[in-house]
This record gives C-alpha cells, sequence and structure tokens, in this order.
C-alpha cells in the first residue's frame, strides 16, 4: 500500500505561497471591525453603540465614562448637540431611529463619575496658555486639563461662574450648576478680569510653551489674520486659534486643538500624524431582515427618566455584521470574525516558530465558500485557510497527522480500489462515468445501476473510471499531490480517447473541471437530457434538498437536480440557507479528519434548517446525515430504485470499493476478481468494531498486524486483562491489536489502537 513522509516530502525546496499583500488584501474585505452607522457620524468618536448598550443595561456609571471620551462637560454637550448620529441610526431605515440624543442628556444626568482614586498623575512639563472664553475655549480647557498640561486661562470674566454663562445660556440651572462642579474640580489656572488686547498677549506670551485663543482673542492679537478654517495654527508663534459655532462644532475644534497642542509641545509639525479625525463613513453592513419594528418610548418635559432611557436604550440593535457567521459553523465555533481568524491564521504559518496552535483552526474549516457568498465584500475564509494550507505543507511546516488517512484513502482510490475500462465492444469511448470515491465507498449497487443505465442508453460508448478526483490532497493544501494525481487521471482519459465525463458528485465536477481541455458534465445533466429511467420514484413525503457546497456557483447543476427532483415527484420544502448560501455537511475540506467536534456541528446546522428527510446530490452529505440519524437519501438512489441503507464505516467503505471492482470486472468484463480475504479467521467484538471506526483503523491495519503476528509470533500477554497485544508500524504510524486465540486457529479482536511512534526492540 502507499504510504507517504511524514512531512511535506518529495520536493526539495520551499515556497511561500501566501504573502503579507495577499493576505492585506484579503483580509481588507473584512467589515466587521467598521465603526457602527452612529459611531461614523460622531466627530468626536464617541463609541454612541458601547455607550447604548451599556444603558440597556443599567450601567450608568460605565455609560458615562464612554461619553465623557468625548467630552469632558457632557451637559453642555448632550444639551447642545446636534446629534448627527441619530439620522445614521440605521432603524431609521424602517422608521424611527433610537433617540441618542435623549439618552445623552439621561447619562449625563444618571450617570456617576468614577473616582480616581487618589493616583497620582504626572503633570507635563510643557505649559499652555489659553486667551478667551466661549464654548471653544472651555471645551480646550478641559481637553488640556485631561492631558496633563498645565494650563492657565486668561478670560476679561470676573470670575468662574461667569466664564461658564458665556455661550451655555441652553443649559438648564440643574445641569449648570453641574458644569460648574465639575469646572471648580479641574486643575486649570485662572486670569479673571483680563484685558485680552495684543499688548497683554505679548507680555504674557514668553511665558508659556504654547498659547491657544478663541477667534476673538486673536483677531485682537492678529487683526490681519484671516479666519475662514474652523481651527487656526500658527506654528511660527506656537499659536493654535479655534473658531465660535455651535456646541458640536466647538467640541470637535477643542478636540483638534488638543491635537495641535501635542505636536506643538514636542516640537513636531501639527499638520502631520493626525490620524483620521471628524465623521467618517463607514462600509459596514447591517441586515434589518430579522429585526422587529419599534417606536420610539416617548419623553416627558424634562427628558427620559432612568426607566425610560434604558427602555429606549434596548432599542438599539447593536449594528454590526455577521452575515458569515449565520451560516457558518465553523466561524460560530472559533467565536471570531474572519479578518481576526485570517490574521492570527497568516501570523501562524510565517511568523510563529514552536507549535503552531492555529494547524486545527486552519485546518477546520470546510473550504465550502459559503462565507464569501454571504460577506457584502466577498471575504472568502476558505482562500485564507486553503493558501494557508499550501504555505504549511511547501515549507515544510504542516504535520501529517490531520490528513494522513484521507490522503492515504486517496491513495487506496487510485490504487488497488482504482479501475477504468472502455464500455464493452469499444476500444474508445465517447463517455466515460466517473461516480466519484465517495459514492463507490457508501453506495456502489447505485453506482453499478447507474453506469449500466448509462451504458444502455448512450451513443458512442460510456467507458468507467472509479477513483478519486484529486479533491482530497487539494484540500489538504498538497500542491505537488494534487499535480500528480490531475497527471494520472489524464493520462487514464488521454487512453480512453478523452472522452466527455460524466461526474456522479459535483465535487469531482469542479475538480475535474479545472484539468486543460477537459469536457465535463454531471450525471444530472444527462438524465435531463436523456430522461429518467423507468420506475424511478421519488420520496412518499416532503423532503428538504440540501445543496452541495461542490455545486456553490454552479445555478445549472442546482437547477438540474431541482428540475430531476420534479420528474421524480419529490415535494421539496423550502429551507433557509439553500442554492449557493447551503452550508457544508462537514465532510468538505477534511474537516471531519481534523476536526471531529466541528464537523459534527456543520452537520447539525444543516440538518436544523428542518425536520424533514433530506435528499442530496452529493454522496458525503448523503453519508453525513444518516450518520446524525436522519433519514437520508442521494438523488440517484431514487432515480434508480437502491438504497445504501445505514452508513458504512470506513472499514466497509474501503471493503465496498473493492467490491465494486471486482463484481464490475467479473460480470462486464469477465475478468476474475481477486482474493480480499485473509486465508485465517479473523473476527471482530461489536466493541472493537466501534473504536477502530472511531480512530479511524482500518481492518485491513488489523490485519496487517495479525500478518506479522503469524510471521514473528511476538506477542504481549495483559495479565490483568487475559488478552494479547500485537503490533505492527505501518507508514508513520504502530498499530496495537488486543486479541484472543480462537480454537479453529483463528483471532478474536477485542480492541485496537495507534499511536505515531516506532518501536525499537534492544537485543
Amino acid at each position: 500500500m502507499a504510504q507517504i513522509n511524514e512531512r511535506g516530502s518529495t520536493h526539495v525546496y520551499h515556497v511561500n505561497r501566501l504573502s503579507k499583500d495577499m493576505m492585506d488584501e484579503m483580509i481588507s474585505r473584512c467589515i466587521y471591525e467598521q465603526p457602527a452607522y452612529c459611531n461614523a457620524a460622531c466627530p468626536l468618536k464617541l463609541d454612541t453603540k458601547a455607550m447604548l448598550k451599556a444603558v440597556a443595561e443599567g450601567d450608568y456609571k460605565k455609560a458615562l465614562s464612554l461619553y465623557e471620551k468625548a467630552s469632558p462637560f457632557v451637559h453642555i454637550l448632550s444639551s447642545g448637540c446636534d446629534a448627527p448620529c441619530e439620522a445614521k441610526c440605521k432603524l431609521c431605515e424602517r422608521g424611527e431611529g433610537v433617540a441618542i440624543k435623549d439618552i445623552e442628556k439621561a447619562v449625563a444626568q444618571y450617570g456617576v463619575r468614577s473616582k480616581s482614586g487618589g493616583v497620582f498623575r504626572m503633570k507635563k512639563k510643557k505649559t499652555v496658555a489659553l486667551f478667551g472664553s466661549g464654548l471653544f475655549c472651555l471645551f480646550l480647557a478641559g481637553e488640556l486639563e485631561r492631558k496633563a498640561y498645565p494650563i492657565t486661562v486668561f478670560c476679561e470674566e470676573a470670575d468662574l461662574e461667569s466664564f461658564l454663562a458665556a455661550e451655555t445660556g441652553f443649559l438648564s440651572p440643574e445641569a449648570f450648576a453641574a458644569e460648574l462642579s465639575r469646572l471648580k474640580g479641574m486643575d486649570i489656572q485662572f486670569s479673571f478680569g483680563s484685558k485680552l488686547d495684543r499688548e497683554f498677549f505679548l507680555e504674557k506670551r514668553p511665558g508659556f510653551d504654547v498659547v491657544c485663543a478663541s477667534k476673538a482673542a486673536a483677531l485682537r492679537f492678529f487683526p490681519e489674520a484671516v479666519c475662514d478654517e474652523a481651527l487656526m495654527v500658527y506654528p511660527e508663534e506656537k499659536l493654535v486659534m479655534g473658531l465660535e459655532g455651535r456646541v458640536l462644532d466647538c467640541a470637535f475644534a477643542a478636540k483638534r486643538a488638543a491635537l495641535s497642542v501635542d505636536r506643538l509641545a514636542q516640537k513636531l509639525d501639527p499638520g502631520n500624524s493626525r490620524g483620521e479625525e471628524g465623521a467618517t463613513e463607514t462600509r459596514l453592513y447591517t441586515s434589518l431582515e430579522e429585526v422587529q419594528d419599534s417606536v420610539r418610548v416617548p419623553s416627558g418635559r424634562e427628558g427620559y427618566t432612568r426607566e425610560q432611557a434604558v427602555e429606549e436604550a434596548r432599542r438599539c440593535i447593536q449594528c454590526h455584521c455577521d452575515e458569515c457567521k449565520k451560516g457558518c459553523a465553523y466561524l460560530e465555533h472559533y467565536k471570531k470574525y474572519p479578518a481576526l481568524l485570517g490574521r492570527e491564521i497568516f501570523n501562524n504559518t510565517q511568523i510563529i516558530m514552536g507549535d503552531h496552535q492555529l494547524n486545527k483552526p486552519m485546518n477546520s474549516c470546510s473550504l465550502c465558500g459559503q462565507c464569501k457568498v454571504t460577506c457584502p465584500n466577498g471575504f472568502d475564509m476558505a482562500e485564507v485557510c486553503h493558501l494557508a494550507r499550501q504555505n504549511m505543507v511547501s515549507t515544510d511546516k504542516m504535520p501529517l497527522a490531520p490528513h494522513e488517512f484521507a490522503l492515504l484513502d486517496m491513495l487506496f482510490s487510485n490504487d488497488e480500489a482504482f479501475l477504468c475500462r472502455p464500455q464493452p465492444g469499444f476500444e474508445q469511448c465517447r463517455y466515460v462515468f466517473f461516480p466519484g470515491c465517495q459514492a463507490a465507498a457508501i453506495a456502489p449497487e447505485t453506482v453499478k445501476a447507474a453506469y449500466l443505465d448509462l451504458c444502455s442508453r448512450l451513443d458512442g460508448g460510456v467507458a468507467l473510471m472509479l477513483g478519486c478526483c484529486g479533491a482530497i490532497c487539494d484540500w489538504a493544501g498538497r500542491v505537488e499531490m494534487l499535480d500528480t494525481v490531475t497527471e494520472f487521471i489524464d493520462r487514464q482519459l488521454a487512453a480512453l480517447g478523452n472522452p466527455i465525463v460524466i461526474a456522479g458528485c459535483p465535487s469531482c465536477k469542479k475538480q475535474l473541471s479545472a484539468h486543460e481541455g477537459l469536457k465535463i458534465k454531471g450525471i444530472w445533466d444527462v438524465l435531463c437530457e436523456i430522461g429518467l429511467p423507468e420506475g424511478a420514484q421519488g420520496l412518499d413525503r416532503p423532503a428538504a434538498l440540501h445543496d452541495s457546497c461542490g455545486a456553490r456557483g454552479d445555478q445549472e447543476t442546482q437547477k438540474a437536480i431541482r428540475r430531476i427532483a420534479g420528474l421524480l415527484g419529490c415535494r421539496l420544502v423550502e429551507t433557509p440557507y439553500s442554492g449557493d448560501r447551503s452550508p457544508c455537511c462537514g465532510y468538505g475540506g477534511l474537516t471531519a479528519y481534523a476536526n471531529r467536534e466541528l464537523a459534527k456541528e456543520m452537520t447539525e446546522k444543516c440538518l436544523d434548517r428542518s425536520d424533514a428527510p433530506y435528499i442530496s446530490y452529493c454522496m458525503a452529505c448523503r453519508d453525513r446525515f444518516a450518520r446524525e440519524g436522519r433519514e437520508s437519501r442521494h438523488i440517484l438512489e431514487l432515480v434508480y430504485g437502491t438504497d445504501a441503507g445505514a452508513p458504512p464505516d470506513i472499514s466497509q467503505k474501503r471493503y465496498n470499493r473493492l467490491t465494486l471492482k471486482n463484481d464490475l470486472l467479473f460480470n462486464i468484463w469477465g475478468e476474475e476478481a481477486s482474493n480480499m480475504e485473509p486465508d485465517y479467521k479473523l473476527e471482530f467484538t461489536g466493541e472493537a468494531l466501534k473504536i477502530m471506526d472511531d480512530r479511524m483503523i482500518l481492518k485491513s491495519d488489523v490485519i496487517g498486524v495479525m500478518d506479522e503476528l503469524r510471521q514473528t509470533g511476538e506477542a504481549i500477554f495483559d495479565a490483568e486483562t487475559g488478552l494479547l497485544i500485537a503490533r505492527r508500524r505501518i507508514g508513520n504510524v504502530t498499530f496495537w491489536v488486543k486479541y484472543t486465540e480462537t480454537e479453529d486457529g483463528g483471532y478474536l479482536v477485542h480492541r485496537a489502537y495507534s499511536h505515531r511512534m516506532n518501536i525499537v526492540l534492544r537485543k
């Protein structure tokens, strides 16, 4: 039997197939981290979404801490803000958006400010002077105080209350008192009654590192200045000037001015490295399909009560994009959005030099491409994981263990179980039937019936090729092995006269379509052309049709299957996530081998869509559903009146392929079949068969161990259980068999297990 080297293997060079630029381009398509619509609309960068969530949970303390990041004077901001966020609320598309401004007022009113806890703040060494009064100066003083600048405010007002009253006449008495208390608690020096003229400015300017001024004060200092922008910076004077305007404009200008002060204090160009300032556009996509309509909670003249604000905040749908996660068990399982998981997988392939902890997530993706269809920007997690696997293999970092069994199974299909023959009476054929390795393994009688039907109703001869298309090594990221399989299949087809391939599996059709110059169609297409055979009949009750992920993007195949189902008289029930949005059954991408737990979750997610029996057109899907106890039929079973019955275990699958090959060789081509049984009696307990299927140990592996035993006579006696233990290393794995000898000279296997180890006996 063919074996595979432990690491990447036959090549002597190392190829990096995944570059940072490629990864960055793919990750840029994911919009999960894009800001919510309300967040993007706020020039102050308030995390409105998080604040509303805190209020909805009744946590006003947290809500206030978030709101204070936008401005130190929350009563002024909440009372005078134009609230551009409200117009951008996603719910406006369905009616009334969330009353964000009223909720902000409630946060300012009911929120409790966190205590500093006596933590000492280190004052900055650079000093700042602020000339003037009004909203801009007030907000800027607060921003600079939070940045720990020693700041002195020079104003014409006589006292602190008068300074605050400038341009804040819209505040209620309670809000004004709260802001006055807040201002008194700040570490800001005031020089009241200052005469703000040029002479005064020139007198005070030398005592400070950076100076700021309101528009009115600056025009007194520099009468020739032209002020037509919201923020003016004179680097040569280290002067930052803001313009008067509405509350939000002044608060935004103050934030920008504070950043300019930072840059000037560090002797840097204030125009550089400022990041993205102000309101932005967001690429976020949020579906309202499952959102229930709601109306605003009415507020009284005094605004919302605590309870009313909580109720209104609960209307917020917490805008985010999870279109890919809705139908994908893989992303649900790892609880990470694609860009983050993709970046971690990339780092796993490029940076990590020790344990590659992202190998399992990388190998667990079914590579089905559902996310690319459901994502508004076409992010393809399958592409990320597929390229990452190829990269890990080509740089000899990918362990063989997760995929070895599947790869050996593929080699078995293209070696011992392989069959390629023209139809009797033909040297070359117009067609060749390629049912796929899973069809031969799970439903051999269906394959035989389909082939005989095609031979009887198609002109020009129909050859048969039993083997694997190479999807398995493609999924495993083994590019060179795929090239070998591709060349092998092309040689076999050339010997048949390069016939039209009739695929019995949508994944095979997809994989073989990549072969240069190959003509291929599905058996479903042929049946639509020539009609169904006599006696074809569907289920006598409604059934759910599961679209194979191998047919994603193949509209013609999906239509043909539905046409056949109609001809069979099937009554199909509508299911969510069908057609191109259909999820994977858990077999694709070798998930069932790399992560059984997740594969089961994928199967269950498919079955959760309907309680009806399932009809599929991929034999692997049929098998996965049947293993979870759901009535499951392949559409060709209905066409040809066959029933594969209970799902076979892994040993039975190999046996079925060999049996089908020998049956066809004998009954169609008149060739003698090979003997598949050992020349001694070998039996298995029910427990042994269950363990072997669970641990992916084949009967042929056990036979190999027992053959070794019969040659060497070496066995270990387990005194505790009374069982004998034999072992043999096959390929990269050492297999162990616990058995007892029977009276007729045979063996009864009780248990079997394996390890990736090598036992060397010292003599």
